[in-house]
């Protein structure tokens, strides 16, 4: 397995990187665990040169604002909200991206739309099927269904002793040397 230097994560962390090389990270740290203690390191290091949350106490209600849902309820539009440092490293500015399906070619944001729009019916979605299932346990009950296999599996259980036991193969087959042999010594007795 590859594994990346400290300069590396060091680079990373400072936000030095091209957005290719900082995707590659990211995925590699799901990975890597000896990289994963790296990062930590060089977080650690660089805490003071990272930017500065300014107006924590309100900081949760400004991320739930932006976040909240439009009133028009369009899931054809998705808003993702970042925070976008100012001139003095400090992260007090919200951005909101508006993502708009792309109608030029169709297939770009196809994959995006396709999780956006697409509603399952209701026979598709896991409610229908837990009262599908409660629903035909209640019928097989009342029906009698349940009582009548558990006398079943209760007479496959009890031995039928009016059946006569029938000896497996291997027995018959022991039965059937041993009296080949006893007819052998008796054979040798009767020489003698």
């Amino acid at each position: 397995m590859k594994h990346y230097s400290y300069d590396k994560w060091v680079a990373y962390v400072k936000n030095e990187i091209n957005e290719n090389t900082r995707e590659e990270l990211e995925s590699h740290l799901y990975t890597c665990d000896q990289c994963l203690e790296t990062y930590l390191q060089a977080v650690s290091a660089n805490e003071s040169s990272l930017p500065v949350l300014s107006n924590e106490s309100n900081f949760t209600e400004q991320i739930m604002a932006k976040v909240a849902p439009n009133s028009n309820n369009d899931l054809s539009t998705m808003e993702i909200v970042r925070l976008v440092p100012d001139t003095n490293n400090d992260l007090s500015t919200m951005e909101t991206v508006r993502l708009v399906p792309d109608t030029t070619n169709g297939t770009k944001n196809d994959a995006v739309n396709k999780t956006i729009n697409n509603k399952k019916p209701f026979y598709q979605q896991a409610v229908f099927h837990y009262l599908l299932a409660a629903a035909a346990t209640i019928l097989l009950m009342f029906t009698g269904a349940f009582q009548s296999l558990a006398t079943y599996a209760n007479s496959l259980e009890t031995p039928q002793l009016v059946q006569e036991k029938k000896p497996s193969m291997t027995e018959g087959v022991i039965n059937k040397t041993f009296a080949w042999m006893d007819s052998l010594e008796k054979k040798e007795a009767d020489k003698k």
